[in-house]
């Protein structure tokens, strides 16, 4: 099975869940798809600043994220999230784009994205495909796996291997539901991916 995962790669509870959907392609037979969903995009063109971004940050990494899906696909776009979330959500070396595609396997020189808006109808492109399939309420991440699309799961843990697989199957099955809508649970704690075992 091919599933869709739209991120924000400044988010740091995707970051959590998309740690999870690595530990769920190990137990389960799914492939992520990696696709570009920016919160940035979402929230253009609103009078507040939900993100509170005044310096519109949140444009950089992402457009990074829109350079590698133009030039060599999804799947070097999840190797990419891989080593720059790591340094930036592990580390805090937020503007370490070059390190992370060198480390990606990818030309460093695509960093340069970050600073143009080349790259920024693709990001709302991309953005508006993840919202379409759920609707304009949401946030990061989005997830498709055929018929079946859900905002979240927001996670402030990554679950690992079965406890992964038992989520994923769980998840589908209630968003999978007809007339299925919101599910919340208690508050969030700090996101922390815990990277034993992360690759």
């Amino acid at each position: 099975m091919i599933a869709d995962f739209w991120f924000d790669p400044s988010c740091p509870y995707t970051w959590v869940t998309s740690r999870w959907a690595l530990e769920v392609e190990r137990v389960r037979p799914v492939e992520f798809r990696w696709r570009v969903l920016s919160l940035w995009a979402l929230n253009e063109g609103r009078e507040d600043d939900p993100e509170n971004d005044p310096e519109g940050y949140l444009r950089y990494p992402v457009r990074v994220c829109a350079a590698v899906a133009d030039r060599h696909g999804p799947a070097a776009l999840g190797r990419f999230y891989t080593e720059y979330g790591t340094r930036a959500h592990e580390r805090a070396e937020w503007g370490a784009f070059a390190d992370a595609l060198t480390a990606a396997g990818l030309p460093p020189e695509l960093a340069g994205a970050a600073e143009s808006d080349a790259y920024d109808d693709a990001v709302r492109a991309s953005t508006a495909e993840g919202v379409a399939r759920v609707g304009p309420h949401i946030g990061t991440p989005v997830l498709a796996a055929g018929d079946v699309a859900f905002f979240g799961p927001v996670l402030s843990r990554t679950p690992r291997g079965e406890d992964a697989g038992r989520l994923w199957d769980g998840t589908l099955l209630v968003a999978g539901t007809p007339g299925f809508h919101e599910l919340k649970g208690p508050p969030p704690a700090e996101p922390n991916s815990d990277r034993h075992g992360d690759r």
